[in-house]
């Protein structure tokens, strides 16, 4: 019993044993990826921001908050449509800044299509790759880092430049308990076209600049705390600026007329949120890449230590089971008299 207990705890070892890194280099590359089908939907504040008067006058003023409703819907039949060519598995994600004044009303929406590889979040060209309407070609990342982000730079992309730059590792951070890599971005002043969507009627953003001389100037710093596991952010800032430079609407040819400035952060409870949700696909990222993989090469290890033992228990004592004990045998041969049924005379 105990050489087949031995038997089937050495092939569950090898089992284990084979299964560890099967499931780290095999799997694992396939299975971590992003989801097509995936909704996400952020709220963000600027509080105390300067905003353009749209209505008294193009004048700016101080009001006591800006909110900005960031909403992110994986597109389906997009992605399988564009895998179908690219061969890889491709998320489609389409996305809607929505952003409003402390009246509730609308002060600008732009609308983006966002293309990347599930597994790398390296960006996928393919037709409707898009911001605000116009068509864009992406390079380096955006809203996500890659899993098991690098404590080193990357190049973002900035939707209002429709460019990329080099976004800095900073050092790392702690956020809400979580260990974070810290990025910061600085774009420099830019000029930048109007969105599509005003609150005004009648201002037409493709003529806008031809008809009054004045241009859409843009500049930020943008903050985020990554997690390193997942690439996901689980917090962003911004430092935004918008200038209205030059011609009529700004007062002349060197005039400059404030359209928004503030710093916009997360909304507490939507923090709270995102920071729930990381910490919940990080533990099934890691449990994929690392402790399903490091538990089966331990158990592995386990089984072998004790299929072995048993062995080695069995080997060393091979008679215990024999009747007289395992004593050997000494030749002699007992008193035939007593074989026969009939006790023995009592002598002296």
């Amino acid at each position: 019993m105990r050489r087949r207990a031995s038997l089937v705890l050495l092939a569950l070892a090898v089992f284990c044993a084979a299964l560890a890194p099967l499931l780290r280099w095999y799997a694992y590359p396939r299975l971590a990826k992003i989801p097509p089908n995936q909704y996400q939907e952020v709220v963000l504040e600027a509080k105390d921001a300067t905003l353009l008067d749209y209505t008294t006058g193009m004048e700016p003023k101080k009001v006591d908050k800006v909110t900005i409703v960031q909403t992110l819907k994986g597109n389906v039949e997009a992605s399988k449509e564009i895998e179908a060519s690219a061969g890889k598995d491709v998320v489609v994600w389409d996305t809607l800044t929505y952003i409003m004044g402390p009246d509730g009303k609308m002060v600008s929406q732009i609308p983006e299509r966002y293309i990347f590889d599930a597994h790398s979040q390296d960006p996928v060209h393919a037709t409707g790759e898009s911001v605000d309407g116009d068509a864009v070609k992406r390079e380096g990342i955006e809203f996500k880092w890659p899993f098991f982000t690098e404590p080193r730079d990357y190049l973002y992309f900035d939707a209002q430049t429709r460019s990329s730059s080099p976004i800095h590792y900073v050092g790392p951070r702690t956020f809400k308990g979580m260990d974070v890599y810290y990025y910061e971005q600085t774009v420099p002043w830019t000029k930048v076209s109007l969105p599509k969507k005003m609150p005004i009627e009648g201002i037409d953003p493709a003529t806008f600049e031809q008809t009054t001389g004045t241009s859409l100037w843009y500049s930020t710093k943008a903050m985020f705390w990554v997690d390193p596991v997942t690439g996901a952010p689980v917090n962003a800032e911004q430092e935004i600026k918008q200038e209205m430079r030059g011609g009529i609407a700004a007062g002349g040819p060197d005039g400059k007329l404030t359209v928004f400035a503030g710093h916009v952060k997360m909304r507490e409870d939507y923090s709270d949120y995102t920071v729930d949700l990381v910490k919940s696909n990080r533990t099934k990222v890691l449990a994929l890449r690392t402790y399903a993989p490091i538990g089966l090469a331990a158990g592995g290890l386990v089984l072998l230590a004790l299929a072995l033992w048993l062995e080695a228990r069995g080997r060393r004592r091979p008679d215990a089971g024999r009747p007289d004990g395992g004593r050997p045998d000494d030749g002699r041969v007992g008193d035939s008299r007593a074989d026969d049924g009939r006790a023995a005379p009592f002598t002296a």
